[in-house]
Protein backbone atom coordinates (compact mmCIF):
# COMPACT_ATOMS: atom_id res chain seq x y z
CA UNK A 1 0.00 0.00 0.00
CA UNK A 2 1.19 3.42 -1.09
CA UNK A 3 1.56 6.04 1.69
CA UNK A 4 0.85 9.51 0.79
CA UNK A 5 1.16 12.52 2.76
CA UNK A 6 0.32 16.30 1.39
CA UNK A 7 1.44 19.17 3.18
CA UNK A 8 0.03 22.65 1.86
CA UNK A 9 -0.08 26.27 2.24
CA UNK A 10 3.58 26.71 3.35
CA UNK A 11 6.52 28.51 2.62
CA UNK A 12 8.74 25.41 1.17
CA UNK A 13 12.48 26.31 0.62
CA UNK A 14 13.84 25.18 -1.96
CA UNK A 15 17.49 26.07 -3.25
CA UNK A 16 17.23 29.03 -4.83
CA UNK A 17 13.93 29.89 -3.92
CA UNK A 18 11.14 30.10 -1.43
CA UNK A 19 7.37 28.60 -3.13
CA UNK A 20 4.49 29.07 -1.00
CA UNK A 21 2.70 25.70 -2.46
CA UNK A 22 2.42 21.83 -1.57
CA UNK A 23 4.82 18.83 -0.80
CA UNK A 24 3.92 15.50 -1.83
CA UNK A 25 5.38 12.68 0.04
CA UNK A 26 4.70 8.93 -1.27
CA UNK A 27 6.40 5.64 0.30
CA UNK A 28 8.92 8.39 2.36
CA UNK A 29 10.22 10.24 -0.35
CA UNK A 30 9.86 13.60 -1.55
CA UNK A 31 6.92 12.71 -4.77
CA UNK A 32 6.07 16.58 -6.18
CA UNK A 33 6.52 20.03 -5.54
CA UNK A 34 3.56 22.56 -6.23
CA UNK A 35 2.92 26.33 -6.11
CA UNK A 36 -0.59 25.98 -5.68
CA UNK A 37 -2.19 25.23 -2.27
CA UNK A 38 -3.90 21.56 -2.59
CA UNK A 39 -7.72 20.85 -1.93
CA UNK A 40 -7.64 17.49 -0.89
CA UNK A 41 -9.38 17.45 2.51
CA UNK A 42 -6.77 14.88 3.56
CA UNK A 43 -3.78 17.75 3.36
CA UNK A 44 -2.27 19.37 6.06
CA UNK A 45 -2.04 23.13 6.51
CA UNK A 46 0.95 24.26 7.47
CA UNK A 47 -0.56 27.33 8.25
CA UNK A 48 2.03 29.54 6.51
CA UNK A 49 4.90 28.20 7.86
CA UNK A 50 8.48 27.16 6.38
CA UNK A 51 8.81 24.01 5.53
CA UNK A 52 12.52 23.28 5.27
CA UNK A 53 14.72 19.75 4.69
CA UNK A 54 15.86 18.14 7.57
CA UNK A 55 18.83 19.38 9.21
CA UNK A 56 22.64 17.46 8.49
CA UNK A 57 24.73 17.61 11.57
CA UNK A 58 28.64 17.02 10.93
CA UNK A 59 29.54 17.96 14.30
CA UNK A 60 28.19 17.89 17.67
CA UNK A 61 29.74 15.78 20.98
CA UNK A 62 26.20 16.34 22.15
CA UNK A 63 25.93 12.71 22.68
CA UNK A 64 29.15 12.51 25.35
CA UNK A 65 27.62 15.81 27.45
CA UNK A 66 24.90 12.79 27.63
CA UNK A 67 27.13 10.07 29.00
CA UNK A 68 29.18 12.29 31.13
CA UNK A 69 27.04 14.73 32.63
CA UNK A 70 29.29 15.43 35.40
CA UNK A 71 33.10 14.71 35.69
CA UNK A 72 32.48 11.67 37.93
CA UNK A 73 29.34 10.61 37.03
CA UNK A 74 28.82 8.53 33.81
CA UNK A 75 25.16 7.96 32.90
CA UNK A 76 24.01 4.53 31.46
CA UNK A 77 25.23 4.49 27.28
CA UNK A 78 22.05 3.44 26.26
CA UNK A 79 19.95 5.80 28.29
CA UNK A 80 22.47 8.33 27.47
CA UNK A 81 21.74 7.97 23.65
CA UNK A 82 18.12 7.59 23.57
CA UNK A 83 17.83 11.04 25.63
CA UNK A 84 20.58 12.59 22.98
CA UNK A 85 18.59 11.18 20.00
CA UNK A 86 15.45 12.68 21.55
CA UNK A 87 17.15 16.31 21.30
CA UNK A 88 18.73 15.88 18.34
CA UNK A 89 15.47 15.08 16.63
CA UNK A 90 13.46 17.84 18.21
CA UNK A 91 16.08 20.38 17.30
CA UNK A 92 15.20 19.56 13.26
CA UNK A 93 18.13 17.27 12.91
CA UNK A 94 17.24 14.69 11.23
CA UNK A 95 20.55 13.08 10.36
CA UNK A 96 23.39 13.24 13.08
CA UNK A 97 27.27 12.39 13.00
CA UNK A 98 28.41 11.83 16.35
CA UNK A 99 31.45 12.99 17.00
CA UNK A 100 33.07 11.12 19.35
CA UNK A 101 36.72 11.52 20.92
CA UNK A 102 39.54 9.13 19.77
CA UNK A 103 42.45 10.10 22.30
CA UNK A 104 42.31 12.86 24.35
CA UNK A 105 44.35 15.92 26.16
CA UNK A 106 42.39 15.18 29.75
CA UNK A 107 40.22 12.36 31.20
CA UNK A 108 42.06 9.74 28.82
CA UNK A 109 40.77 6.48 30.39
CA UNK A 110 36.91 8.18 29.93
CA UNK A 111 37.29 9.09 26.91
CA UNK A 112 38.87 5.68 25.57
CA UNK A 113 35.67 3.78 26.78
CA UNK A 114 33.31 5.96 25.53
CA UNK A 115 34.62 5.27 21.51
CA UNK A 116 33.10 1.83 21.95
CA UNK A 117 30.38 2.57 24.65
CA UNK A 118 28.86 5.07 22.26
CA UNK A 119 28.78 3.23 19.11
CA UNK A 120 27.89 -0.05 20.68
CA UNK A 121 24.78 1.57 22.55
CA UNK A 122 23.91 3.45 19.06
CA UNK A 123 24.28 0.20 16.75
CA UNK A 124 22.15 -1.91 19.63
CA UNK A 125 19.40 0.88 19.65
CA UNK A 126 19.16 1.77 15.82
CA UNK A 127 18.75 -2.21 14.98
CA UNK A 128 15.90 -2.12 17.68
CA UNK A 129 14.63 0.69 15.93
CA UNK A 130 14.30 2.77 19.40
CA UNK A 131 16.38 6.27 17.63
CA UNK A 132 14.30 8.64 15.51
CA UNK A 133 17.34 10.32 14.14
CA UNK A 134 19.90 8.66 11.19
CA UNK A 135 23.16 8.12 13.31
CA UNK A 136 26.31 8.42 11.93
CA UNK A 137 29.43 8.58 13.37
CA UNK A 138 32.34 11.37 13.44
CA UNK A 139 36.00 10.21 14.64
CA UNK A 140 37.34 13.39 16.50
CA UNK A 141 41.46 12.01 16.68
CA UNK A 142 43.67 13.90 19.16
CA UNK A 143 46.85 13.39 17.38
CA UNK A 144 49.44 14.22 20.35
CA UNK A 145 47.32 11.21 22.38
CA UNK A 146 50.20 8.15 22.54
CA UNK A 147 47.25 5.70 21.90
CA UNK A 148 45.31 6.89 19.26
CA UNK A 149 46.05 3.92 16.63
CA UNK A 150 45.24 1.49 19.12
CA UNK A 151 41.72 3.07 19.87
CA UNK A 152 41.24 3.77 16.36
CA UNK A 153 42.17 1.01 14.13
CA UNK A 154 39.85 -1.03 15.84
CA UNK A 155 37.04 1.08 15.11
CA UNK A 156 37.77 2.45 11.79
CA UNK A 157 36.04 -0.41 9.88
CA UNK A 158 32.54 1.04 11.48
CA UNK A 159 30.18 0.90 8.46
CA UNK A 160 28.32 4.27 9.77
CA UNK A 161 31.76 6.01 9.88
CA UNK A 162 31.31 8.96 7.61
CA UNK A 163 33.89 11.88 8.99
CA UNK A 164 37.38 12.02 10.68
CA UNK A 165 38.77 14.68 12.06
CA UNK A 166 42.28 15.46 12.72
CA UNK A 167 43.19 17.63 16.03
CA UNK A 168 45.85 18.76 18.06
CA UNK A 169 44.57 20.44 21.17
CA UNK A 170 48.29 20.68 22.73
CA UNK A 171 49.14 23.89 24.60
CA UNK A 172 50.71 26.44 22.09
CA UNK A 173 49.05 25.17 19.32
CA UNK A 174 46.21 25.72 16.75
CA UNK A 175 42.94 26.95 18.79
CA UNK A 176 45.02 27.25 22.18
CA UNK A 177 48.16 29.07 20.74
CA UNK A 178 47.91 31.76 23.48
CA UNK A 179 49.44 29.88 26.49
CA UNK A 180 47.99 32.34 29.12
CA UNK A 181 44.21 31.13 27.69
CA UNK A 182 45.05 27.96 27.95
CA UNK A 183 46.08 28.35 31.56
CA UNK A 184 43.34 30.34 32.59
CA UNK A 185 40.31 27.86 30.76
CA UNK A 186 42.48 24.78 32.46
CA UNK A 187 43.26 25.62 35.60
CA UNK A 188 39.42 27.05 35.82
CA UNK A 189 37.91 23.87 34.40
CA UNK A 190 39.90 21.16 35.57
CA UNK A 191 41.01 22.56 39.14
CA UNK A 192 44.47 22.72 38.26
CA UNK A 193 47.12 24.77 40.74
CA UNK A 194 50.04 26.30 39.21
CA UNK A 195 52.42 23.11 39.94
CA UNK A 196 49.74 20.62 38.43
CA UNK A 197 49.18 22.93 35.43
CA UNK A 198 53.11 23.05 34.24
CA UNK A 199 53.43 19.81 34.55
CA UNK A 200 50.72 18.82 32.82
CA UNK A 201 51.83 21.58 29.78
CA UNK A 202 54.91 20.07 29.78
CA UNK A 203 53.78 16.40 29.52
CA UNK A 204 51.16 17.12 26.63
CA UNK A 205 53.89 19.26 24.70
CA UNK A 206 55.85 15.91 24.82
CA UNK A 207 53.14 14.32 23.26
CA UNK A 208 52.90 16.49 20.50
CA UNK A 209 56.50 16.39 19.89
CA UNK A 210 56.60 12.58 19.78
CA UNK A 211 53.63 11.11 18.43
CA UNK A 212 51.90 14.06 16.44
CA UNK A 213 53.62 14.03 12.83
CA UNK A 214 52.91 9.80 12.76
CA UNK A 215 49.71 9.79 14.38
CA UNK A 216 48.63 12.44 11.67
CA UNK A 217 49.96 10.73 8.88
CA UNK A 218 48.67 6.93 10.03
CA UNK A 219 45.21 8.50 10.42
CA UNK A 220 45.51 10.46 7.11
CA UNK A 221 46.26 7.30 5.49
CA UNK A 222 43.36 4.83 7.37
CA UNK A 223 41.07 7.73 5.93
CA UNK A 224 41.84 7.37 2.75
CA UNK A 225 42.11 3.87 1.92
CA UNK A 226 38.67 3.76 3.31
CA UNK A 227 37.10 6.56 1.48
CA UNK A 228 36.15 9.17 4.85
CA UNK A 229 36.18 12.63 4.83
CA UNK A 230 38.60 14.05 6.11
CA UNK A 231 38.11 17.40 8.31
CA UNK A 232 41.10 19.80 9.71
CA UNK A 233 40.35 20.94 12.88
CA UNK A 234 41.02 24.62 14.72
CA UNK A 235 43.34 25.63 11.44
CA UNK A 236 44.86 29.02 12.38
CA UNK A 237 47.50 29.77 9.49
CA UNK A 238 47.91 29.51 5.90
CA UNK A 239 50.22 27.27 6.46
CA UNK A 240 48.12 25.13 8.51
CA UNK A 241 45.76 24.74 5.72
CA UNK A 242 48.35 23.87 3.55
CA UNK A 243 48.59 20.76 4.98
CA UNK A 244 45.34 20.27 4.95
CA UNK A 245 44.80 20.78 0.99
CA UNK A 246 48.33 18.01 1.06
CA UNK A 247 46.56 15.82 3.72
CA UNK A 248 43.52 15.64 1.24
CA UNK A 249 40.83 17.44 3.49
CA UNK A 250 37.41 18.12 2.72
CA UNK A 251 36.32 20.33 5.59
CA UNK A 252 38.03 23.04 7.42
CA UNK A 253 36.34 22.94 10.71
CA UNK A 254 36.26 25.96 13.20
CA UNK A 255 39.17 27.89 11.74
CA UNK A 256 40.22 30.24 14.63
CA UNK A 257 41.57 33.12 11.54
CA UNK A 258 40.22 35.13 8.73
CA UNK A 259 43.60 33.59 6.82
CA UNK A 260 42.62 30.20 7.58
CA UNK A 261 39.21 30.20 6.88
CA UNK A 262 40.10 32.67 3.42
CA UNK A 263 42.82 30.01 2.19
CA UNK A 264 40.36 26.91 2.81
CA UNK A 265 37.23 28.31 1.14
CA UNK A 266 39.77 29.98 -2.15
CA UNK A 267 41.08 26.12 -1.95
CA UNK A 268 38.05 24.30 -2.09
CA UNK A 269 37.82 23.09 1.88
CA UNK A 270 33.92 23.55 2.83
CA UNK A 271 34.17 25.96 5.85
CA UNK A 272 32.45 25.06 8.93
CA UNK A 273 31.63 27.23 12.07
CA UNK A 274 29.82 26.36 15.05
CA UNK A 275 26.05 27.93 15.60
CA UNK A 276 26.15 28.75 18.89
CA UNK A 277 29.46 31.63 17.46
CA UNK A 278 26.64 32.74 15.44
CA UNK A 279 23.75 33.06 17.37
CA UNK A 280 26.16 35.09 19.95
CA UNK A 281 28.23 36.80 17.32
CA UNK A 282 31.28 35.63 18.54
CA UNK A 283 33.53 32.87 19.80
CA UNK A 284 33.38 31.67 23.44
CA UNK A 285 37.26 31.04 22.99
CA UNK A 286 38.33 34.24 21.52
CA UNK A 287 38.51 33.33 17.91
CA UNK A 288 37.08 34.51 14.86
CA UNK A 289 33.37 34.92 14.06
CA UNK A 290 31.24 33.00 11.85
CA UNK A 291 29.35 36.03 11.53
CA UNK A 292 32.54 37.80 9.86
CA UNK A 293 32.86 34.80 7.73
CA UNK A 294 29.50 34.43 6.41
CA UNK A 295 30.01 38.03 5.59
CA UNK A 296 33.37 37.71 3.88
CA UNK A 297 31.38 34.92 2.13
CA UNK A 298 33.70 32.34 3.22
CA UNK A 299 31.29 30.57 5.26
CA UNK A 300 29.83 26.93 4.26
CA UNK A 301 28.53 24.98 6.63
CA UNK A 302 26.66 25.02 9.94
CA UNK A 303 27.19 22.87 13.13
CA UNK A 304 25.29 23.00 16.36
CA UNK A 305 28.59 22.02 18.32
CA UNK A 306 27.83 21.78 22.04
CA UNK A 307 24.06 23.28 21.29
CA UNK A 308 21.57 21.36 19.18
CA UNK A 309 18.91 23.89 18.92
CA UNK A 310 21.46 26.29 17.60
CA UNK A 311 21.81 24.98 14.19
CA UNK A 312 18.76 26.44 12.55
CA UNK A 313 18.54 29.15 15.02
CA UNK A 314 21.69 30.39 13.68
CA UNK A 315 20.73 29.67 10.02
CA UNK A 316 18.26 32.33 10.70
CA UNK A 317 20.65 35.14 12.46
CA UNK A 318 22.53 34.33 9.22
CA UNK A 319 20.36 35.38 6.91
CA UNK A 320 19.25 38.41 8.98
CA UNK A 321 22.23 39.85 10.09
CA UNK A 322 24.25 39.55 6.36
CA UNK A 323 22.56 41.34 3.74
CA UNK A 324 23.86 38.83 0.84
CA UNK A 325 22.44 35.70 2.10
CA UNK A 326 19.19 35.27 1.66
CA UNK A 327 16.73 32.22 3.33
CA UNK A 328 17.83 29.03 0.77
CA UNK A 329 21.27 29.72 1.02
CA UNK A 330 21.20 30.11 5.12
CA UNK A 331 19.23 27.12 5.16
CA UNK A 332 21.16 25.37 3.33
CA UNK A 333 24.46 25.79 5.37
CA UNK A 334 22.32 23.49 7.96
CA UNK A 335 21.22 20.99 5.30
CA UNK A 336 22.39 20.55 1.79
CA UNK A 337 26.05 22.00 2.12
CA UNK A 338 26.72 19.33 5.15
CA UNK A 339 25.05 16.37 3.42
CA UNK A 340 26.71 16.74 0.22
CA UNK A 341 30.21 17.38 1.76
CA UNK A 342 29.65 13.67 2.99
CA UNK A 343 28.58 11.97 0.23
CA UNK A 344 24.91 12.09 1.24
CA UNK A 345 22.93 12.67 -2.18
CA UNK A 346 19.59 11.50 -1.06
CA UNK A 347 18.73 14.07 1.62
CA UNK A 348 19.11 18.16 2.40
CA UNK A 349 17.10 19.56 -0.38
CA UNK A 350 13.61 19.26 -1.16
CA UNK A 351 13.89 17.81 -4.64
CA UNK A 352 11.58 15.14 -5.91
CA UNK A 353 13.37 11.73 -5.56
CA UNK A 354 15.31 12.65 -2.21
CA UNK A 355 14.04 11.44 1.15
CA UNK A 356 11.13 13.10 3.02
CA UNK A 357 13.26 14.67 5.83
CA UNK A 358 11.34 17.40 6.54
CA UNK A 359 10.59 20.28 9.25
CA UNK A 360 7.98 22.22 9.70
CA UNK A 361 8.94 25.42 11.42
CA UNK A 362 7.55 28.71 12.29
CA UNK A 363 9.59 31.43 13.28
CA UNK A 364 9.19 34.71 15.69
CA UNK A 365 12.41 37.09 13.94
CA UNK A 366 15.30 35.01 14.34
CA UNK A 367 14.23 32.39 16.63
CA UNK A 368 12.79 29.23 15.18
CA UNK A 369 10.01 27.19 16.75
CA UNK A 370 9.71 23.67 15.35
CA UNK A 371 6.93 22.38 15.05
CA UNK A 372 6.77 18.95 12.92
CA UNK A 373 9.89 16.93 12.18
CA UNK A 374 9.68 13.72 9.42
CA UNK A 375 12.35 11.30 8.99
CA UNK A 376 11.44 9.16 5.66
CA UNK A 377 8.01 10.74 5.76
CA UNK A 378 7.36 9.44 9.75
CA UNK A 379 6.90 11.93 12.69
CA UNK A 380 9.76 11.96 15.04
CA UNK A 381 9.33 15.21 16.83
Amino acid sequence: MIREMVLTNGDVVLADEVLRGTVVVRDGRIAEIDDAPSHLRSAEDLEGDMLIPGLVELHTDNIERHLLPRPKAPWPPEAAVIAHDREVAAAGITTVCNAIAVGAVTKREVREAMLTEIYAAVDALGRSGALKASHLLHYRCEIGHPGLLQLLEPAIGHPTLRVISVMDHTPGQRQFADLDRYATFYKGHYGMNDAELETFLKDRQDDQVRYAADNRAAVVKLAADRGIALASHDDATVAHVEEAIADGMVIAEFPTTVEAADASHRNGLAVLMGGPNMVRGESHSGNVSARELAERGTLDIISSDYIPASSLYAALVMEESVDAIALPEAIAAVTRNPARQIGLDDRGEIVAGRRADLVRVRRTGTVPAIRTVWREGEVIA
